[in-house]
């Protein structure tokens, strides 16, 4: 068994170990060290941001890594950016193609405008205007579809026999997993000593990127998807070890709407702690207490990862304590992105 201070003083160890241990996917510790390096002159080290009164209503020291700050306004820059960067110049002259409700989207336009690139973007039609216009303005070519999971992936499967693009997929792609996993490796660079780590989940890129990401550094902190309630089919698929398919939502949170991939699945059956769920309203009471007490604006789908923590009795009553005797625990947030239509 590995010591804290070996974990702590050397990340090799623990990744080394983790490697080991862990042998259905092809991300290993190196995979991510090179993915950060590769992204790293094009995105933003986002910073990571404390909040006095959020810490006194969680009971907890809660340490947000701030996404929303992010380039393109969310994490998924940092996927895109590693995948559309990894191709080959014979696989970049065919340009590429995906399908998201509106993050993904954004990033995989932006990064293959970066690289000079074509990209057709397959999006919901009930997606945010705010996402869709984004989209425009880093020039990708939106195709809309029906509001399900098949139509996306039927829309985007025919839109790249006909151009032969290359599939830059939102999250079934190592390439796109090992870029998430970059967020909690700098979260825990800055904050090595955390007992856990939340992230929001949906089709499981963020949530298996920070498994790698911070169980790769640490060999004591735990990881834990935060899902709604109307959107839970990862909750489902780990309880019953059985991969749950969920067609469509009608959760605030419209970044949570996709469902796990078997890549996905097998990376948090091994490694996740596991998911909580979270109600409508809890989502959006979270996110307002992050636009008031933080003066920062995040999207619902960011506050997921935060509700938990603001119930009555707070990271205690989850069962969270600290691995340092009588201290509180040390939480971190990955807060994914800030994309939110503001009206009137």
């Amino acid at each position: 068994m590995l010591t804290e201070a070996e974990t702590r003083d050397n990340p090799g160890i623990m990744a080394s170990h983790l490697n080991a241990e862990f042998r259905s996917t092809p991300i290993v510790w190196e995979t991510i060290v090179q993915a950060h390096e590769r992204i790293r002159p094009r995105i933003h080290r986002t910073p990571v941001l404390t909040s006095a009164t959020l810490n006194a209503l969680a009971g907890a020291e809660l340490f947000f890594k701030c996404e929303n700050l992010q380039k393109t306004g969310s994490f998924k820059i940092r996927g895109a950016t590693n995948a559309i960067f990894s191709l080959s110049n014979e696989e970049a002259e065919r340009g590429v193609v995906t399908h998201s409700s509106g993050n993904h989207a954004a990033a995989v336009a932006c990064a293959a405008g970066w690289r000079g690139l074509a990209a057709w973007i397959v999006m919901p039609k009930n997606a945010p205007a705010v996402k869709c216009h984004a989209v425009e303005a880093y020039g990708g070519k939106i195709t809309f579809c029906e509001p399900t999971v098949t139509s996306r992936a039927e829309v985007a499967e025919r839109i790249e026999q006909q151009t032969g693009a290359v599939m830059v997929h939102p999250y079934d792609d190592d390439r796109i997993i090992a870029g998430q996993a970059t967020a909690a490796k700098e979260l825990l660079e800055e904050v090595p000593e955390l007992d856990a780590v939340l992230a929001p989940v949906s089709g499981g890129g963020l949530l298996s990127g920070t498994c790698l990401g911070a169980k790769g550094q640490s060999g004591t902190v735990k990881v834990f998807g935060c899902e709604p309630e109307r959107a839970d089919d990862a909750y489902r698929s780990l309880t019953s070890g059985v991969l749950q398919k969920q067609e469509s939502s009608d959760t605030v949170a419209d970044g949570l709407r996709a469902s796990l991939a078997p890549r996905t699945f097998a990376i948090l059956q091994k490694l996740v702690d596991g998911v909580l769920l979270v109600s409508e309203q809890e989502i959006v009471d979270a996110m307002k207490r992050v636009w008031e007490r933080m003066k920062i604006v995040v999207e619902p789908s960011s506050a997921v990862a935060v509700a938990p923590l603001l119930r009555p009795g707070g990271v205690p009553a989850l069962g969270l304590t600290s691995k340092r005797g009588q201290q509180k625990p040390r939480i971190g947030i990955i807060l994914s992105g800030g994309n939110v239509e503001l009206k009137n």
